[in-house]
């Protein structure tokens, strides 16, 4: 049986601080310095933010969602980009859920769980805003 557990990503350089990410389904993003030919590539650190949202949106939504459809469901994340003693890094990075969902029983047991949801996936499910959160190791190969 196949190790399902490891996760990667590949990057190809396509101009100057640009690059095309490219997972193992073989879906692909642009990722630059927010140039590139139309300036709409998100950054890297964009994408950081962009996992931390998306990761706890997913485990929100499943959570919520089975007991009522939302009407309208936003979230973001945002921190302060520092450069300091420990070099460039992000400060505490904020995640703000904005979720509505329609009158009646379904809803309001829907709005009942919301809380709870968040604090799941903050402390237990998100592996995104878990692994920030946590000291993870990065290490680097050069080959």
């Amino acid at each position: 049986m196949p190790d399902d557990s490891y996760r990667s990503v590949s990057l190809t350089r396509t101009g100057p601080g640009q690059f095309e990410a490219v997972n193992a389904r073989g879906g692909s993003i642009p990722v630059g310095m927010g140039a590139g030919e139309d300036g709409t590539a998100f950054s890297p650190v964009e994408l950081l933010l962009v996992a931390v949202a998306g990761c706890s949106g997913i485990d929100i939504d499943l959570l919520t969602s089975r007991k009522a459809e939302p009407s309208s469901f936003e979230i973001s994340a945002g921190a302060e980009k520092l450069r300091d003693a420990d070099g460039n890094h992000l400060g505490p990075v904020t995640v703000t859920v904005q979720v509505n969902f329609p009158e009646g029983p379904g809803g309001q047991k829907a709005r009942d769980r919301l809380p709870d949801a968040v604090a799941k996936s903050r402390d237990r499910l998100c592996t995104v805003s878990r692994t920030v959160a946590l000291p993870t190791p990065v290490d680097f190969e050069i080959r």
